[in-house]
């Protein structure tokens, strides 16, 4: 049997059993359409409400709606390493094939969006700084979010044999999450010059409402519109191992016989 068919015995824990290959492929399947629709929708209202519809700073000007980018991809991109950590801890504990594949997937979309979130944070901050680039700590640790990504999709594929580049990317990515609270408290740590945040969990936003909208609406659509990307990458990563499965079944047959 193909060891992505397999879902290891953990009692009571209904989790891994809607992690099971085949309950996956069944459910993602009727999920992913509805995450494809509210991805656009939600991207589309919230960057055309910002871009067009919402005003500008009274300090940035019309530089500020950049901002409807750059902030949603950079929540997507921390957002996106929690999930590679956990898939990867539930590899680590559970040995759980599915948490491997959906790591390995993760990692590219991640790479992705930390890479949008660095351009048009550049290109927000060369008419604000004055310059395209800064070794600002909350610049700087979104980078190494960056090289963490880029790291762990070469150490997965770094090995003949996949189970030890799983592990070791696994490994890897949980070092890494030390950077997640790094990012988020930069600001608060050091004396920087990205503004701090403007919404909070114990705090009131600071943002005015015509901007705070549009800007939720299309952090909204990067959510699901990440969560739509990683879940077709990794059903196509399933339906590849069975395949690939299934010829080698095939040629063991015709070398036996």
């Amino acid at each position: 049997m193909d060891a992505i068919s397999a879902t290891p015995a953990v009692p009571g824990r209904s989790l891994f059993r809607l992690a099971n290959p085949g309950r996956f492929m069944r459910l993602s399947g009727r999920v992913l359409p509805v995450l494809i629709a509210l991805g656009l929708g939600f991207t589309a209202v919230g960057l055309v409400w910002g871009m067009f519809f919402s005003p500008a700073d009274w300090q940035q000007g019309d530089a500020v709606r950049i901002m409807y980018v750059h902030v949603p991809a950079a929540w997507v991109s921390s957002a996106g390493y929690v999930g590679l950590a956990a898939c990867s801890a539930i590899s680590l504990i559970w040995r759980h094939p599915l948490a491997d594949l959906a790591a390995v997937e993760i990692g590219p979309v991640g790479a992705g969006a930390t890479a949008i979130c660095l351009i048009t944070g550049s290109l927000w901050g060369e008419p604000m700084w004055g310059t395209w680039w800064v070794w600002d700590a909350r610049l700087t640790s979104v980078l190494v979010l960056f090289f963490l990504y880029l790291g762990h999709m070469a150490l997965v594929r770094a090995f003949d044999e996949p189970e030890r580049g799983y592990r070791a990317g696994a490994i890897l990515a949980l070092i890494g999450a030390v950077d997640l609270p790094i990012i988020k408290f930069s600001v608060d740590w050091w004396n920087t010059l990205h503004q701090p945040d403007t919404i909070t969990v114990t705090g009131a936003p600071t943002m005015y409402v015509g901007m705070l909208w549009p800007l939720l609406f299309a952090a909204l659509g990067f959510s699901f519109g990440f969560g739509a990307i990683v879940t077709a990458r990794l059903r196509a990563a399933v339906m590849e191992r069975r395949l690939r499965g299934l010829l080698l079944a095939r040629a063991e047959e015709s070398l036996a016989s």
